[in-house]
């Protein structure tokens, strides 16, 4: 039953994603689908859903930011009816991130692990472990502190070094 799962999952990337066969998701995922990988910035939590429309309207979502998005399998391990999957995720960012910053033309390539239930040979339940940190880093949403920053930080430090210096002396002792 194992090696009929990872087939599963490894389908359900090939053909969903990327292919972008919207058919198949009526044959891999479970109706009565539990989701628990919120998505980024998204404002629904996570719970039951249909899985079919589900995951039409994720791809959707997705590939509407990312046109050219993929997914790569490195690798896969199965246990009984869970199924987990590490997959380098990959595209470009040509749509409005979120449907409302303009797309910012940036590609991004990071790692992220999916966790799937099989139930009667369908996917059942999800959860994600996705780096989005580094994905918002590369397509500029986010960036890392500048100097400026840091130097902020480091002045609103000082006085308190400066008092817990002078009331339990030098943090060094020789």
């Amino acid at each position: 039953m194992s090696q009929q799962n990872v087939d599963l999952v490894r389908r359900h990337f090939e053909e969903i994603w990327n292919r972008r066969d919207a058919q198949a998701c009526d044959e891999l995922m479970a109706e009565d689908f539990v989701e628990n990988g919120a998505a980024p910035f998204e404002a629904r939590a996570p719970g039951r859903v249909s899985g079919p429309d589900a995951m039409r309207g994720t791809v959707g979502w997705l590939t509407a930011q990312f046109p050219d998005l993929t997914f790569e399998i490195e690798a896969v391990v199965a246990d009984g009816d869970l199924v987990v999957a590490r997959v380098r995720s990959r595209g470009t960012n040509l749509g409005r991130l979120n449907g409302f910053l303009p797309p910012s033309g940036k590609p991004f390539d990071y790692a992220q692990s999916h966790w799937f239930r099989v139930i009667d040979g369908k996917l059942a339940e999800h959860w994600a472990t996705r780096d989005d940190l580094s994905a918002m880093l590369q397509l500029g949403v986010v960036t890392p502190p500048r100097i400026g920053a840091l130097l902020r930080q480091l002045r609103s430090a000082i006085p308190h070094m400066l008092r817990h210096h002078r009331v339990h002396g030098p943090a060094i002792r020789r």
